[in-house]
């Protein structure tokens, strides 16, 4: 491994040696459609990556990686690469991170920016969630109430009992589960 990096490899005279710890930067990846996000690699370190979307992941993929996500710090990085060569960017996808929109918009000023779908559907299930939530305490509070009122009146309360055999209270509890199950894996 070691004869392999110091004598084989161009590793000790690559251009990138000297700031590979904090960025990388590879111009000649560049692309049309770009995606960029942070992920942690090890150690909980966070870094930006930018990435050709026509790549797929392959050689070539990777436009940038810089260490952390502070906007100038990566804006610093990508503004390296030609004004020319980023105002050919048709397309950017980021999440809903103020700072991706921030390095979307100064470095790929021409660029359509698309929020990444995972993003988007996870604050609408959040959003879900907490209608569900709400409607479960509000029918907890509402049988709790005619409980009260059937003891008051000393009557035995029963709980309505829905087509499906669940009282109210029960259903919101379980539909957590199945609010998000795909229609064909539905039971009766």
């Amino acid at each position: 491994q070691t004869q392999y990096k110091d004598f084989l490899s161009d590793f000790k005279v690559w251009d990138q040696l000297p700031h590979a710890k904090k960025w990388l930067l590879f111009p000649q990846n560049i692309g049309k459609r770009l995606s960029i996000d942070e992920t942690s690699l090890s150690n909980g370190e966070l870094y930006t990556i930018l990435t050709n979307k026509s790549g797929k992941g392959r050689k070539g993929t990777i436009v940038a990686m810089v260490a952390g996500t502070k906007a100038e710090t990566v804006i610093g990085v990508i503004e390296k690469i030609p004004l020319q060569q980023r105002n050919l960017v048709k397309e950017i996808t980021l999440d809903m991170a103020g700072n991706m929109g921030l390095i979307a918009k100064k470095c790929f000023a021409n660029a359509t920016r698309i929020t990444d779908r995972f993003h988007v559907q996870k604050l609408a299930t959040e959003a879900l969630q907490e209608i569900r939530i709400k409607y479960r305490w509000e029918a907890i509070d509402q049988e709790n109430d005619a409980i009260e009122k059937a003891k008051k009146s000393k009557v035995n309360f029963e709980s309505k009992i829905l087509s499906n055999g669940d009282t109210l209270k029960q259903l919101l509890a379980r539909s957590r589960y199945f609010l998000y199950k795909a229609k064909t894996k539905w039971t009766q």
